[in-house]
C-alpha cells in the first residue's frame, strides 16, 4: 500500500510517524506540500519519505489519498488532486468537511472515507472516528483505512455521517476539556500551598491513573465515581460544591455546543 499525503502538517506527520514505527515503509509513504520549508521538515524528520510540491508529481496508481489539510485550503488542494473518478481511496482527516462536499468537488467521487482524529493521535494515544460513503469503500478499503488511522490510536466506524459531528464534540474537542479541568486542578493545588511542581505531577497523574483504571475496568464510570465518594467525606464535599455549581451540566451543554458549531461550520464550508 503507497500512501499519499495532501498536506504535511503535525497531524499527517503523526500518522506518517505511527506507521513508520509499525515497519511501514519509507519509501511507500509521499507528502504533497505547496510549502517548501514543510517539504524539507518533513524529509529531514523521516528519511526516505519523499515530499513533492504538486499532487501530479507524487501520485502512483493505486495510492491512497489522504487529504491533510485545513478545511479552508480543501477547495485548493482538490482542484489540483487531479483525480478520475473512485481510481484512488480517498481519506479525509479534515474537520467538518463532508463527503457530500468533497464528492461534489470531485465529481461525483464515491470513494470516500471520512475521519475525525484528536490530537493524542501525536503520541499513538488517538481516537478515530471513521465513515464511509458508500458501497464503493470496499472491505479492502476499509481495512486500508484502519490500517492508516489505527497507526496513531484506536478507531470507530460511525454508521450515519451525520453523527461525526457528535465525535468531534466529544473526542475531537474532549481533549480541550480535559486539559482544562487538569488546569482548574492544578490551580487550585498551586492555591493550597502546593510547589508548583508537585502540583502538576499531582494533576497529571491523576488523570493519567483515573483515565487507566476506567479503561481497565467493565463497570460503569459512575460506579467507580461512587466507590471514591465516603459519605461525609472530603470527595463528597468536592462533588456536592460541583452539583451545586452544576458542573456535569455545564459540561453536558458545552459538548452539545460545539456539536451545533460542527454542523454549522459544515454547512457553511458546503455552502463555499
Amino acid at each position: 500500500m503507497n500512501i499519499t499525503f495532501i498536506g504535511g502538517g503535525n497531524m499527517a506527520q503523526a500518522i506518517i510517524g505511527g506507521l513508520l514505527a509499525k515497519k511501514i515503509a519509507p519509501a511507500t509513504l509521499h507528502v504533497v506540500d505547496v510549502d517548501a520549508a514543510a517539504r524539507d521538515r518533513v524529509e529531514k524528520k523521516y528519511p526516505g519519505v519523499r515530499s513533492y510540491g504538486a499532487a501530479r508529481d507524487a501520485l502512483r496508481d493505486g495510492d491512497v489519498i489522504v487529504l491533510a489539510v485545513k478545511p479552508q485550503q480543501m477547495r485548493a488542494a482538490l482542484s489540483s488532486l487531479g483525480v478520475s473518478s473512485n481510481s484512488h481511496l480517498i481519506v479525509s482527516i479534515a474537520a467538518g468537511v463532508t463527503l457530500a462536499s468533497l464528492s461534489r468537488r470531485l465529481g461525483g467521487y464515491t470513494r470516500l472515507v471520512r475521519a475525525m482524529p484528536n490530537t493524542p493521535a501525536l503520541v499513538g494515544a488517538g481516537l478515530t472516528g471513521l465513515h464511509p460513503m458508500s458501497a464503493q469503500v470496499t472491505r479492502d478499503d476499509r481495512r486500508c483505512a484502519e490500517t492508516i488511522m489505527g497507526a496513531v490510536g484506536r478507531f470507530v466506524w460511525i454508521e450515519h455521517e451525520g453523527l461525526m459531528d457528535a465525535v468531534t464534540a466529544v473526542s475531537g474537542s474532549g481533549p480541550a476539556y480535559v486539559f482544562l479541568f487538569m488546569e482548574a486542578l492544578e490551580e487550585a493545588a498551586r492555591e493550597l500551598k502546593l510547589p508548583a511542581e508537585t502540583a502538576r505531577e499531582l494533576a497529571l497523574q491523576t488523570f493519567v491513573g483515573a483515565s487507566s483504571l476506567a479503561a481497565s475496568s467493565t463497570e460503569p464510570v459512575a460506579t467507580l465515581r461512587a466507590r471514591v465518594t465516603s459519605k461525609g467525606g472530603t470527595t463528597e464535599a468536592a462533588l456536592n460544591s460541583m452539583a451545586k455549581d452544576q458542573v456535569k451540566e455545564a459540561i453536558i451543554r458545552a459538548v452539545k455546543a460545539a456539536n451545533e458549531r460542527g454542523r454549522e461550520l459544515g454547512e457553511e464550508l458546503d455552502k463555499n
